[in-house]
């Protein structure tokens, strides 16, 4: 039989694995796999224990949302382990789940898991953290983090957009030197993120046409700060019509961008809070973990 460590966020989602658990490890049962449960207790406990026990498995395998997803993630690679990766979607908004086309009714999601067809995808890393994808700065992006669970698991998407409506009257700009292999870009910027989702914050085909998280490259996309209204209509209409590389927004593919500005600038990575950095250094590393997929992409 193969083991299996099966890492559950209980809050996610409106605690919803509870009502599903005996039935998902019945699943896995059914098709040969001895499961170990661990339920987190607190923020980062699953970077923690897929960092300390990743090699004790042949497979790590966890439900919550996308943020549960990349602690385990990062746990294993900081740890050195290369392990497959099944994924139990139990969050609000499922971004990367949804990219992945990853069912989310929980049960059809353990089968798809156990039926093992592994995708090799991408992984970003941060000033030598990790992220699955998405590191992002400026406007709307501590609104994840700062969203109470309670709202989260109450009022769904809608409580990220309500969080985020609060930060239109605020908003703060960031002077960035932006440096890939290929070019470089200086200015002020309300907002940026280096992106491996077809999905962002709930939309879906916001972050670029074409999107393959398996590639080697990634999506950035970068807001210039608006002098006034007209740019401002200008930026909502690229956003709306994905149109996303003119005057007001950059966007471009690269497998490595280095952000650099004079103050302390704060990231969100994955939907959790990243940190404050004056230099931020973000590289794709291609396909380098295994996540079970249903269908090919």
């Amino acid at each position: 039989m193969k083991k299996i460590l099966f890492v559950v966020n209980p809050k996610s989602g409106k605690g919803k694995i509870r009502s599903h658990l005996m039935d998902i490890i019945d699943i896995f049962n059914q098709n040969e796999m001895d499961v170990t449960v661990y339920i987190t207790q607190k923020p980062m406990d699953a970077c923690e224990v897929a960092k300390r026990r990743a090699e004790e498995f042949d497979m790590l395998i966890c439900s919550g949302g996308d943020g549960t997803l990349d602690e385990v993630v990062t746990g294993m690679l900081k740890g050195g382990h290369h392990r497959p990766v099944g994924y139990i979607p139990a969050g609000s908004t499922n971004d990367f789940a949804n990219s992945l086309k990853l069912p989310l009714q929980m049960k059809e999601a353990a089968k798809s898991i156990a039926k093992e067809h592994p995708y090799a995808c991408d992984v970003g890393s941060f000033n030598g953290d990790y992220f699955v994808y998405i590191a992002a700065f400026g406007l709307f992006t501590d609104v994840a983090y700062e969203t109470k669970q309670d709202m989260k698991n109450v009022l769904g998407h809608l409580a990220y957009l309500l969080e985020g409506a609060k930060r239109l009257f605020n908003i703060k700009n960031y002077h960035m030197k932006i440096r890939t292999h290929e070019e470089a870009i200086e200015g002020d910027f309300i907002y940026g993120m280096v992106t491996n989702s077809q999905s962002v914050g709930g939309f879906r085909n916001i972050t670029g046409k074409q999107v393959c998280l398996n590639d080697g490259v990634f999506e950035v996309t970068l807001i210039r700060t608006p002098k006034n209204g007209m740019e401002l209509e200008e930026i909502l209409a690229a956003l709306v019509s994905r149109e996303m590389d003119n005057k007001r927004v950059y966007s471009f593919k690269a497998d490595y961008v280095e952000f650099e500005s004079q103050e302390e600038v704060p990231w969100t990575l994955d939907g959790e809070n990243g940190g404050k950095h004056q230099k931020a250094t973000v590289i794709n590393h291609k396909q380098a973990f295994n996540i079970m997929i249903t269908q090919e992409l």
